[in-house]
């Protein structure tokens, strides 16, 4: 048997499968959320193909019961109903049993016709995106229905060789989560060093300083308090019109908020003609709302949208800046207010209180700093680049103008 194109849904009704939105925001309330309990699977969480734990919501046993049809299993594909097309994850044993959550739907469709790694591939094409993104309804904020799913072709492939292409493929993700990996670590390092000098005050010289009180506790004396306004350079995101939008990487990349943040830089499906509000390749991108705290870099110019703020040190000392910023926004949503989601004013991002300390140690800081970013950067652009190659061999392999052997 050669290859074949059905629509998703008549794959999914021949094997009894299931392609369900999650709970609706009537059936999963924010009072619902515990502490501890089991993990609600949101757009935002799903970063480069892949589930983060890292802010995930969670609710009680009780609450399960009642939503046990959101249940997730093995194989599973999450797939963000609103906001960035295309952003989806393959669930593996570590998330099964979790939830899928409001703004995701649930593809699960066993393995007997298409091989869930092989789709999940598949799901990922630029052509299959734009496809789902011209039926997406809403202009603004694009939506996605379960038709609009099972309306998807899928050209195909026999199961074995569905296999193997999804083998070659999950090699490159292999290589870019292992950079990944890498990254985690060069942050680490960097974080470790701001916290050993500025929250718990080690820093070189300090048995000779005393300590004073200040609006931030106790700090070395010669240190002030100082706001984000009187430090950085504060510009707020504003949303251009929806006509200016386009897919085609036109104009300049847009970026709206935590609907397209990566893991350390943006990414980038949706372009901007209009150059609107304007954030410069390494400024702080910092979310004002839903939620408020996440932190990323621009890596190039690119236009900022109301859901974000751009901020640049008035002595440029931005290594230093991003870590202080990641320090405070350990948590998110630890400040803003709002009834359905936490957001912030450009009076409260300017009165966002900063240690700033003397002798020049945020400089030295940022000496030691930039390298480690430095090569945080390089990595992310590797896996920028493994990405496209990635993405370009599958419709080769799947057509067979490069041989599975």
């Amino acid at each position: 048997m050669g290859s074949v194109t059905r629509l998703l849904g008549e794959i999914c009704d021949e094997v009894d499968g299931v392609i369900r939105t999650g709970p609706f925001g009537s059936q999963l309330h924010e009072s619902d959320y515990r502490p501890e309990g089991v993990p609600v699977v949101m757009p935002k969480d799903i970063i480069d193909g892949k589930v983060s734990a890292a802010a995930i919501a969670k609710i009680g046993e009780e609450d399960v019961a009642r939503l046990v049809q959101h249940k997730l299993r093995k194989g599973d594909i999450v797939y963000g109903r609103r906001g960035d097309i295309g952003r989806r994850a393959l669930i593996t044993d570590r998330e099964m049993g979790w939830l899928c959550g409001t703004g995701c739907l649930r593809i699960s469709l066993g393995a007997t016709v298409l091989d869930p790694a092989f789709l999940y591939y598949y799901l990922g094409q630029p052509r299959v995106i734009s496809l789902i993104s011209n039926q997406a309804i809403g202009a603004t904020m694009p939506n996605l229905n379960t038709s609009i799913i099972r309306n998807i072709p899928i050209f195909y492939p026999p199961l074995s060789e569905q296999r193997k292409i999804a083998s070659i493929l999950s090699a490159y993700d292999d290589l870019i989560e292992n950079n990944n990996r890498r990254i985690k670590i060069l942050e680490g390092m960097a974080q470790a060093i701001y916290k050993e000098w500025f929250v718990n005050f080690y820093f070189p010289g300090h048995k000779k300083v005393k300590m004073v009180k200040s609006k931030l506790g106790m700090i070395p004396a010669g240190w002030e308090v100082k706001t984000l306004g009187d430090v950085c350079h504060i510009l707020m995101g504003q949303s251009p019109k929806s006509e200016f939008y386009n897919t085609i990487g036109d104009g300049l990349p847009f970026h709206q908020g935590v609907t397209d943040f990566g893991r350390r830089f943006p990414t980038h499906s949706t372009y901007c003609t209009v150059e609107n509000r304007i954030a410069e390749k390494g400024d702080i991108l910092l979310s004002v709302r839903a939620p408020v705290g996440r932190i990323n870099v621009a890596n190039t110019k690119l236009v900022i949208g109301r859901g974000l703020s751009a901020v640049r040190h008035r002595e440029d000392l931005q290594s230093y800046l991003y870590y202080q910023l990641k320090t405070i926004f350990t948590k998110e949503d630890s400040m803003g207010s709002g009834s359905i989601f936490k957001a912030v004013t450009k009076e409260d991002m300017h009165g966002i209180k900063l240690l700033v300390p003397n002798r020049g140690l945020d400089k030295s800081f940022d000496v030691l700093a930039m390298p480690i970013d430095s090569q945080v950067e390089n990595l992310s652009i590797k896996n920028e680049n493994l990405r496209k190659t990635r993405d370009l061999l599958l419709p080769k392999l799947i057509s067979g103008e490069i041989a599975l052997s």
